[in-house]
C-alpha cells in the first residue's frame, strides 16, 4: 500500500499522465516557481518573527 490506499503503480501512472499532458519543461518551470515562492514565504515569516521580538 502506498499513500492513503494508492499503490506505487497508480502513482507512477498518474505521474506519467501529468508529464504527457504538461511536458517536462513546463513541470520544471512550475517546480522552480513553486520553490521560489515557498522560499519567499519562509523569508517573510522569519522577518515577521524577528520584527515581533
Amino acid at each position: 500500500m502506498g499513500f492513503g490506499g494508492i499503490s506505487i503503480w497508480q502513482l507512477l501512472i498518474i505521474l506519467a499522465v501529468v508529464v504527457l499532458i504538461f511536458g517536462s519543461g513546463k513541470l520544471k518551470s512550475l517546480g522552480s516557481d513553486l520553490g521560489s515562492s515557498l522560499k519567499g514565504f519562509k523569508k517573510a515569516v522569519k522577518e515577521e518573527e524577528n520584527k515581533d521580538e
